[in-house]
Order: C-alpha cells, then sequence, then structure tokens
C-alpha cells in the first residue's frame, strides 16, 4: 500500500499536508470546469422540453430527469470510488455526464422528446459528480479544517457556474449557425467542460486522496494496536442519529433549491424575459450557491454545522417569501429571491457534508456519501417533477412560498438533534 502510494508524486504518503494542497488545485481546476458544464444545462433544460411539448405542465421534467440520472450515478460513483479511489469514480462521472450532453444536442436535432429525456437522465451524471467531488477535499484534511477543504472545492464550481449561464445566449448562436436548434447550444459547452473534468483528474489527481488516507489511517492504526469496537481504521465512531440529520440536512436544502430554480427561468419566460435575463438571475443563484463556501466554511468549522443548518432553514424561508412576493416583471427582486435561495442551500450542503465527513468511517465513507447524494437526488428530482405541476395548477409565487415554508423542518431536526446531544 506505502509503495502504491508513492507512485506518480514526490508528496511523502506520511504527510498529507504535502499531498493536500495540490489535492485542492486539481478538484479547483476541474470543478470550474464541471460547474460551467451544470450550469449550462440548467439555464435551458426547462426550456427545451416546453419548446418541444408546448406544455408548461412538464416542464419541470428535464430538472427531475437529470436529478434522477444524478442519483443513479451518485451510487455509481460512491462504489467506484470505495473500491478504486476518487480519481476513477469522479472521472467517470463526468464522461458520463459529457455523453449525455452529446445525446440532449441529438435530440434537439432530431425534434425527439423521448430521446432528449433519456439523455438528460443521462446528463445528471455530471451534477451528482460536481457533489461528489466536495467530499474529496476532506479526505486528507485536518479534522478542525475539513469544513474548510469542502468550502474550497464547492467555490470553484462558482467560475464555471457564472460563466456558463451567461454564456447560453453566444452558445445559442454558435449552435445555429452549426444547424443545431439554439437551446441546444448550452449542451456543446456542458459536453466539452463534462469531458475537460474528466481529463484533469484522470491525469493530475495523485496520489488518490481516499487512498492514501486509508493508508496513513491503517499505518496510526498499526502503531496504536488499541482497541477498535465501534470504530473505524480512521478512528472514527459511526453515529447514526447524525448521519440522518445530515442527510435530512442536505435533503430538504436540495428540494426546495430545485423546485423553485427550476421554474423561474419559466415564470420569466412568461412575463417576457429572454434567456439573457433568466441566464444573469441562474448565474446569479449559481454564485450564492457556492461563492460563500470558504465563509461557510469557516462558519461551520468554528461554530458547529447545527446553528449553520438551521441558517440554512431561516435563508430558504426569506427566499421563498421575496420570491412568491416579487413581481414577476423585476429581474433585480427575483434575482436577489434566488441569490438567498442558492445561500440556504449552501449552508445546508456545507453543513450536512460536515456532519456526515464527521461520523461516517473511512472504511465505509465513499459507499455512505454516495448513498446520502442518492438521496439528495432523488429529492431534487422530487421538487423538479412537482414544480411545473404546481406552477401550472397554482402559480410560481405557490411554488416559492410552499418551499420556504417546508424548509422550516430544519429547525425542529436540528433542536432534536442538539437535546440529544
Amino acid at each position: 500500500m506505502t509503495s502504491t502510494a508513492r507512485t506518480g508524486t514526490t508528496a511523502s504518503p506520511s504527510d498529507p499536508a504535502q499531498v493536500q494542497p495540490r489535492t485542492l488545485r486539481v478538484l479547483v481546476t476541474s470543478q470550474i470546469l464541471s460547474g460551467a458544464g451544470l450550469a449550462a444545462g440548467v439555464t435551458v433544460g426547462a426550456l427545451l422540453a416546453q419548446d418541444m411539448l408546448g406544455s408548461t405542465s412538464l416542464a419541470g421534467l428535464p430538472s427531475a430527469l437529470f436529478t434522477a440520472g444524478s442519483a443513479l450515478a451518485a451510487i455509481a460513483v460512491g462504489r467506484i470510488s470505495q473500491a478504486r479511489g476518487r480519481r476513477p469514480g469522479l472521472a467517470a462521472g463526468y464522461l458520463t455526464g459529457a455523453i449525455g450532453s452529446a445525446g440532449v444536442i441529438i435530440a434537439a436535432v432530431l425534434d425527439n422528446p423521448v430521446l432528449l429525456f433519456v439523455a438528460l437522465f443521462v446528463y445528471g451524471a455530471g451534477t451528482a459528480t460536481n457533489l461528489q467531488a466536495r467530499y474529496a477535499g476532506a479526505d486528507l484534511a485536518a479534522p478542525g479544517h475539513r469544513a474548510r477543504a469542502v468550502s474550497t472545492v464547492l467555490v470553484a464550481t462558482t467560475l464555471g457556474g457564472i460563466a456558463g449561464p451567461n454564456l447560453a445566449a453566444p452558445t445559442g448562436t454558435l449552435a445555429e449557425h452549426l444547424g443545431v436548434p439554439g437551446l441546444a447550444g448550452p449542451f456543446i459547452l456542458s459536453g466539452t467542460a463534462y469531458a475537460l473534468a474528466a481529463l484533469v483528474l484522470t491525469v493530475w489527481l495523485r496520489p488518490d486522496p481516499l487512498l492514501l488516507a486509508r493508508t496513513l489511517a491503517a499505518a496510526r492504526d498499526a502503531e496504536a494496536a488499541a482497541g477498535r469496537s465501534g470504530t473505524d481504521a480512521g478512528g472514527t465512531r459511526t453515529r447514526r442519529g447524525d448521519v440522518v440529520l445530515g442527510a435530512l440536512v442536505m435533503i430538504l436544502t436540495q428540494l426546495v433549491m430545485v423546485a423553485v430554480m427550476t421554474m423561474t427561468p419559466v415564470h420569466m419566460d412568461d412575463h417576457g424575459h429572454g434567456t439573457a435575463a433568466s441566464g444573469l438571475v441562474i448565474a446569479i443563484h449559481i454564485g450564492a450557491m457556492y461563492l460563500p463556501s470558504p465563509l461557510t466554511g469557516w462558519l461551520v468549522d468554528r461554530y458547529g454545522p447545527m446553528k449553520v443548518a438551521a441558517s440554512a432553514g431561516l435563508t430558504l424561508l426569506a427566499s421563498g417569501v421575496l420570491a412568491a412576493a416579487a413581481p414577476g416583471e423585476s429581474v433585480a427582486l427575483l434575482a436577489l429571491a434566488l441569490a438567498l435561495l442558492g445561500l440556504g442551500w449552501n449552508f445546508g450542503l456545507v453543513a450536512g457534508t460536515a456532519i456526515i465527513t464527521e461520523t461516517v468511517p473511512l472504511a465505509t465513507r465513499a459507499r455512505t456519501q454516495g448513498l446520502v447524494d442518492v438521496s439528495i437526488a432523488v429529492a431534487g428530482a422530487t421538487g423538479g417533477m412537482a414544480s411545473g405541476l404546481m406552477v401550472s395548477a397554482a402559480g410560481y409565487p405557490a411554488l416559492a412560498l410552499t418551499g420556504g415554508i417546508l424548509s422550516l423542518a430544519l429547525l425542529p431536526a436540528v433542536a432534536a438533534s442538539a437535546y440529544r446531544r
């Protein structure tokens, strides 16, 4: 194991402080690329389905499909990472997302809704992989800096996430010059970005952070030769109640965020706003999802994940109330509401990830993280599917307000966990 860990690197396998900075740099590069791929598809997915089907009621289906696809991908990426390390798991996920992007473009050219939905399902692998990359940032981090390491990986998505939606109009023009429907243009960017992210990880994520962390943990245990009852090789005791709480925080925030985000471009289109305006709002939203990550990570490390998780519920409530009250003609108020939506999601994701990372042992960490992300993806799929139906039946303000109220469920869950402690 030790000789394997040394392959391809000059850093000592006994000193993760030498390897961690390089690991974060590689992850940051791949996240910038994958963020562009993720954001570009999110911006026009609902509009592309609406254009093909001529109906708003199923406009939330693309979001539901690629989040459902991300659920299956989360299992696969988690299992590959568990067995072979983060590098092959993450690279395989991004390559699958690139294949899905190509399928969306072909479906648009053929005007084939069935192929579109299948391709969007496959495209969801990129979403799952983008999220799972955050765990790789924490594998070698010191216990008091794990949330900040996770945040460093997340914030890198901001650059690509902001660029992606704002490239929706230019890539649409490029697509039309190539004989492809304009709304499929952003998926050209998505496919290219996901493929490059896979290449970066395959070539440069060496040594593999998860495999190295296991090697170091095994060496520490061999030296300590202490009792292991209820503790794994990494010295972490599994606390099931905390695992459930961490998953619940991320599930609720994902459900609310996906539901409101999915229908915002459709809501704006109904009020006469073009792709550029909706792209700007989604770019602000995605920036708020990732840009505050360093601050959020510091808050989690300093004050604990429970307080930050409670803040997520309150922030999402404020977002829902503002989105419901904002006039459809006001791009500024919708942008502010979507910024709060992204910030609430960020609080929930970083806090929930910290809870999971602190309570799951290294021996089963990647597999458990994959299963947790499946639940997150299913929540996103549910939010995406229900959002179109709810807007069709009751309107966008009702959807936004319902999401805000639902997020308040985080408060009693956090309070109950604090009481148990």
